[in-house]
């Protein structure tokens, strides 16, 4: 449980490394916690919708409608609150294996703008037939670039880290570079 939590002690702290069991617990924190709410939000307002739906009653569905988007936004929130961590511990983790953490600023930023884009694209693909086959192209493309940008960082969250000192610091395996030890 500690690992899970270390991220959250240095919660935006992006200096540094960080093991590999640091960024994974945390992965798994983030995984049980998301799937703990979605249970408990389909359980809740699932069963409301199913009432409600037996019963016709249209107050009930409403209710249930408005306890589904409070969940939508509890998940919201605590995803703001827990992204300025996961960056950080995402970049100590490239940084022990001594690479920049500008992978993961450019892949967050690149994220936001294919999403922009995407709105963008999309009121353009409405004018036209040609123009919809065009920016689903585009679009495909981007999408496309953007899933091996993911799967590059998934390699380097696998590495281990680099023996002894980098430029981000000392190893936190503690381990002795073997320069300096047979130097």
């Amino acid at each position: 449980m500690d690992w899970m939590m270390m991220p959250l002690r240095r919660y935006a702290d992006f200096s540094g490394r960080s093991r590999r069991m640091e960024f994974w617990m945390w992965v798994l924190f983030q995984f049980i916690l998301y799937t703990a709410l979605s249970v408990v939000m389909f359980a809740v307002t699932g069963a409301a919708i199913w009432s409600a739906s037996q019963t016709n009653d249209i107050a009930g569905a409403i209710g249930a409608g408005l306890g589904f988007m409070l969940f939508i936004m509890l998940f919201g929130l605590i995803w703001l609150v827990l992204l300025v961590p996961s960056l950080a511990v995402s970049v100590r983790r490239l940084h022990d294996i001594n690479r920049s953490g500008w992978w993961v600023g450019g892949y967050f930023l690149a994220s936001l703008g294919l999403n922009t884009l995407s709105f963008s694209l999309l009121a353009i693909a409405v004018t036209s037939l040609e123009s919809a086959i065009a920016a689903g192209g585009v679009m495909t493309l981007l999408v496309m670039g953007l899933f091996v940008y993911a799967l590059v960082l998934l390699v380097f969250f696998f590495l281990d880290g680099t023996p002894g000192a980098n430029r981000y610091g000392p190893d936190p395996k503690g381990r002795a570079d073997a320069a300096n030890v047979f130097g």
